[in-house]
């Protein structure tokens, strides 16, 4: 059984900036794309970044340049960056964790918000 754990969110003001984490744990192998998904209310989930277990990273056209993801494999963790929030920024924050069969967890969320 494989668990993600976020942390991190919370209030800001724009302008502001947040670091979320996703530490995974349990029977986990070969892990391939690790990457951050949200959805606000009324929408639907949207990308918002991932990363390759090679360090390869895609992200959303709304975020580059302000957010940044990383990995550390060791501990089997993600983290997302993000700078100059603005209030469309918020939402509730999801990661995922791909293995090598394609299958893919999710985190439980957590919730960003920033205040205009």
């Amino acid at each position: 059984q494989v668990q993600l754990v976020e942390s991190g969110g919370g209030l800001v003001q724009a302008g502001g900036s947040l670091r979320l984490s996703c530490a995974a744990s349990g029977s986990i192998f070969a892990i391939t794309v690790m990457g951050w998904y949200r959805q606000a209310p009324g929408k639907q989930r949207e990308l918002v970044a991932t990363i390759s277990s090679g360090g390869s990273t895609v992200y959303a056209d709304s975020v580059k340049g302000r957010f940044t993801i990383s990995r550390d494999n060791a501990k089997s963790t993600v983290y997302l960056q993000m700078n100059s929030l603005k209030a469309e920024d918020t939402a509730l924050y999801y990661c995922r964790l791909q293995v090598i069969s394609g299958y893919g967890y999710w985190g439980q969320g957590t919730q960003v918000t920033v205040s205009s």
